[in-house]
């Protein structure tokens, strides 16, 4: 693709961007909020030399907290821009770094639509004396402006699957021009270096996965205990973790017929109420997490986990998960929490955005993964029925994620240089 044709269409998607933040905003309030940031206009006051991380939402914000934390540490003359594509990136970001957000050591902003005008206007304000963008985000008009500006920016984390490869490689000298313009790309994996490379980044070196260095909060198990208590502990919990459209139907039907009380939590908030009503239209006993004060009877095949920022909470309080994102062709979703947590996880056939760490997973007896949904029945039923197997599978899911830990330390090693100069 030309870069023209690609100027194009982004400015076509910027004069179509109000009637999106609109129609989202019906649902979700908070799209109409800083409606000017998308746009590169901006009025947080920068004092200090700026260090940038793009994430793009929830779980590239989970994920980046270790470095962000290594940055504030190590860099305390800095202040830490975080950027985010979507309200709910955005809240994640104020739970994590509340203290830092509120004495101004760390600022928040959306990233504006890839225009040259609007990048132009975010460079500028910001003057960024690094960029640091997060796993799979690559916006080429801000690239390129940064390359003018010489702001050097980085991909770090960086996975890309062969699916999304593939489509990179429709864009032709659009991505290979962007990659090259890249300070430093730092992979998951070696099968994501080798797809990156082959698009054009040059030299791309490994440095592993982030989430593996997140860190549960320290109160994540007593709080997953006191929840459990109002679940039950005569009870088979079973966490439908993450769900997206189409799969809370899918898991229902799996545990029919077992005596499984199934926390279902799905992914987007927005869908809470979908969900809800999905439960009364089959004539599910159901109760609501957000009104969950004492312990539940017996008859309750359902807790809906409506509420935010309690995933680690969740895992706790279970004995083995499903992971949403995986049932449906939607690439999955990150089981490493899962893991860290010591929570066996079922895993759909179609993982194919967290492939190598499914694959390592599956070999360490942390996960087991479907052939095809049908199974899901006999796998929740054969879990549910051998709490040794889940006690063995806890333990591996632990040593799994301490054995990958390290991460942070090796990109924190591989960006000093680019601050430096």
């Amino acid at each position: 693709m030309p870069k023209f044709v690609y100027t194009v269409l982004i400015n076509m998607v910027a004069l179509l961007l109000p009637i999106k933040l609109l129609w989202r905003g019906l649902k979700q309030p908070e799209y109409r909020q800083h409606v000017g940031e998308r746009y590169g206009f901006y009025t947080q006051a920068v004092k200090a030399p700026v260090i940038w991380v793009h994430c793009v939402s929830v779980g590239e914000t989970r994920a980046t907290e270790p470095l962000i934390n290594a940055l504030l540490a190590q860099y305390p003359e800095h202040q830490l821009l975080i950027t985010h594509g979507t309200p709910t990136g955005r809240d994640t970001s104020s739970q994590l770094f509340k203290a830092d957000i509120a004495s101004g050591r760390v600022l928040q902003a959306y990233l504006p639509v890839d225009t040259a005008s609007a990048a132009k206007r975010f460079l500028k304000h910001f003057k960024p004396a690094l960029g640091l963008l997060m796993e799979t985000e690559l916006w080429f008009n801000l690239i390129d402006q940064a390359t003018r500006l010489q702001l050097p920016i980085a991909l770090l984390s960086a996975r890309l699957s062969a699916k999304s490869a593939a489509g990179y490689a429709k864009l032709g000298s659009l991505t290979r021009q962007g990659l090259q313009q890249l300070a430093l790309v730092a992979a998951q994996t070696a099968a994501d270096a080798e797809r990156l490379q082959a698009l054009g980044a040059r030299q791309p070196i490994i440095c592993g996965n982030l989430k593996f260095d997140v860190t549960p909060p320290a109160d994540s198990a007593d709080k997953g205990a006191a929840l459990r208590q109002l679940l039950g502990q005569h009870r088979t919990v079973c966490m439908a973790a993450s769900t997206r459209e189409g799969e809370e139907s899918l898991i229902l039907d799996a545990v029919q017929g077992t005596d499984v009380l199934t926390l279902l939590v799905p992914r987007h908030p927005q869908r809470f109420a979908e969900v809800e009503s999905l439960l009364k239209s089959r004539g599910l006993h159901y109760v609501l997490r957000t009104q969950l004060t004492s312990p539940i009877t017996d008859d309750v095949h359902v807790v809906l986990g409506n509420s935010m920022g309690e995933m680690y909470t969740y895992y706790a309080a279970s004995d083995f998960a499903v992971m949403g994102g995986s049932l449906q062709p939607l690439g999955g979703q990150n089981l490493i929490e899962a893991a860290a947590m010591g929570v066996p996880t079922i895993l759909g056939p179609h993982m194919f955005n967290f492939a190598q760490v499914t694959q390592a997973a599956v070999m360490a007896d942390a996960a087991v993964q479907l052939k095809d949904v049908s199974e899901l029945h006999d796998m929740i039923a054969a879990l549910a029925a051998d709490k040794g197997k889940v006690a063995t599978m806890s333990q591996a899911a632990k040593g799994f994620t301490a054995q990958h830990r390290g991460t942070t330390e090796r990109l924190m090693m591989a960006i000093a240089p680019l601050l430096k100069s």
